[in-house]
Formats: structure tokens, C-alpha cells, sequence
């Protein structure tokens, strides 16, 4: 599935059942919660604290999913072509950082 189509079956969801988006900045919000399952998860996962009773059944890939379609809502909402600008992003990327890794001592 490109980006685009994600985009497009998401607005598609939101229409049939959603009947309509979250304002913005109710999304940001939730994604910014969404973002913070995620951390909790990791956390506890492949950091140093425990899981609690009610961690132990949270899925990461699920939570991943969560944030990518709230992400995904915002992108709609602000007219954001995701495919084009991660391409963009990509490319600024490469030309900004194609030596800086390759020569970081720390790494």
C-alpha cells in the first residue's frame, strides 16, 4: 500500500464510520497520546522499567499502527501529500547527512 492509498482508505474509513475527522488540534492531541503508548511500550520492552499488570497485553506493531493513522487524519485534514513530502524529506535527508553518520566517531 503507498501512502497516498493509506491516505485515501483512511479518508474513506473516516466518511463511512468516523462521520467526521477530530478537529486538529483534538488530533494532535491524540497523537500525541498515541505517541506516548508507544513510549510506554519501548519503556518497558527494551528499557529498564517493568511492565505493569495492565502493560503486559499492549501490542507494539498496534500502537505503531495508532500513531500512523492519527498522523495520517492530520495529513487529510491539512492537505498534507504524506508520499510526496516523505519523498522530500528523504531526499533532504541524503543530501544533508550522506557523510555526517559515515564519519560520526560514536557510531
Amino acid at each position: 500500500m503507498t501512502l497516498k492509498e493509506a491516505q485515501n482508505q483512511v479518508d474513506a474509513w473516516i466518511k463511512t464510520y468516523g462521520v467526521r475527522y477530530f478537529n486538529e488540534l483534538t488530533n494532535m492531541a491524540i497523537l500525541t497520546e498515541e505517541v506516548g503508548e508507544v513510549a510506554r511500550i519501548i519503556a518497558r520492552k527494551y528499557g529498564e522499567q517493568s511492565f505493569k499488570p495492565s502493560d503486559k497485553d499492549k501490542n507494539l506493531a498496534d500502537e505503531m499502527a495508532d500513531v500512523l493513522w492519527v498522523l495520517i487524519c492530520l495529513a487529510n485534514q491539512t492537505g498534507v501529500d504524506l508520499e510526496q513530502a516523505f519523498a522530500e524529506n528523504i531526499q533532504k535527508k541524503t543530501l544533508r547527512d550522506s557523510e555526517r553518520h559515515k564519519n560520526n566517531d560514536k557510531l
